[in-house]
This record gives structure tokens, C-alpha cells and sequence, in this order.
């Protein structure tokens, strides 16, 4: 029985950080302008460098087929197994950013209400912090924008995309598929 509290514990106690930290890289991102993707060759060990650039596929996103997705860019690249680079795209992120690791995609919804209250379609979660969902929608309508002042204390988890990014997305990233998040 001890070691079970131990145990239930230790994941609240790694959790709770998790949710801190989250909390934190979204006030510096509110505070601190961030800079385009670094001018880095592409993350595969065994590929040729790719061109430079914010749309350059960020070192150590892993292999394989995958998302990726860079806070500090604000971008998404959708990877085909090979390496190749089959879309990227700017994202508008939620309050509440993923801690930088790998995840998979969870859950999907065609269609629903986000948690800023917008209609979303081709809902794409990966993640779930402090009861909160995180993953990647977009606006049923084209001119809809995600609530930028949610009531204070609220955590909003949606990653928002151009609707022809959304369905991109929703094609691409099936239950079970890898996502990257790196800085």
C-alpha cells in the first residue's frame, strides 16, 4: 500500500511540473518575441541537408513518418516515412503548450467546440495536461479566430490551423501516429 502512494505520488508530483513548465514557455512566449526556425540542416541522421531556412525541418524530430511540431516557430511539418517533408504550415497555439517529447495521436473528432469556445472541425489530440486536451483543429469557418483572452485561469489546449491545414491533418495523422514536439 505504501508503495502505491509512492507511486500515485510521484506521477501527480511529475505531472504537476509538467503543467508548471507548460505554464511558464507560455508566458515567455507572451513576453519574449521568438525567432523564426533556427538555420539548421533537416533532423534525419541518414538524409541530405535540406535547405535552411523557418521552413527547414528542425534538428532532432526524430525519424520516420510523423508530426512535428515547433513551439518556438509556431510550425507543423507533416513527414512522410522516408523523411520528406509532405506539408509544413504556421499554427496559432492555445495557453497551454505540450512539454517538448514525443507523443502519439490519441484521440479525433470531426467536429466539436473547442475549449476557447470556437467551433472546430478534424480535432487531432496527442496530449492531455491538468484535464486540459491539446492537439491540433481548425475553425469550422474560415474567418473564426480562437479567443485570445480566455477567462483568467483557463488553459486553452487547441493548436489552431488553416482549415485546408485541418484536413491535411486529419488525412495524415491516423490514432497511433507519432508526434514530435521540440522547442
Amino acid at each position: 500500500m505504501t508503495g502505491l502512494t509512492a507511486a500515485a505520488l510521484a506521477i501527480v508530483g511529475f505531472l504537476a511540473y509538467q503543467a508548471s513548465a507548460a505554464h511558464e514557455r507560455a508566458e515567455q512566449k507572451t513576453e519574449q518575441p521568438t525567432a523564426s526556425a533556427s538555420a539548421q540542416p533537416g533532423a534525419d541522421a541518414d538524409a541530405d541537408e535540406k535547405t535552411a531556412g523557418p521552413e527547414a525541418l528542425p534538428p532532432g524530430s526524430g525519424t520516420g513518418r510523423r508530426v512535428v511540431y515547433a513551439l518556438g516557430a509556431d510550425r507543423v511539418w507533416l513527414v512522410a516515412e522516408d523523411g520528406s517533408v509532405r506539408r509544413t504550415y504556421t499554427v496559432k497555439p492555445g495557453t497551454l503548450d505540450p512539454v517538448p517529447g514525443a507523443y502519439t495521436v490519441t484521440s479525433r473528432d470531426n467536429a466539436v467546440t473547442g475549449t476557447d469556445g470556437v467551433p472546430v472541425e478534424h480535432v487531432v489530440r496527442f496530449a492531455t495536461f491538468g484535464g486540459t486536451g491539446i492537439g491540433f483543429s481548425a475553425p469550422r469557418e474560415d474567418d473564426a479566430e480562437p479567443v485570445t483572452s480566455p477567462t483568467p485561469g483557463q488553459e486553452t489546449g487547441g493548436i489552431r490551423e488553416e482549415r485546408a491545414d485541418g484536413r491535411a491533418m486529419w488525412v495524415f495523422a491516423e490514432i497511433g501516429t507519432p508526434v514530435v514536439v521540440v522547442p
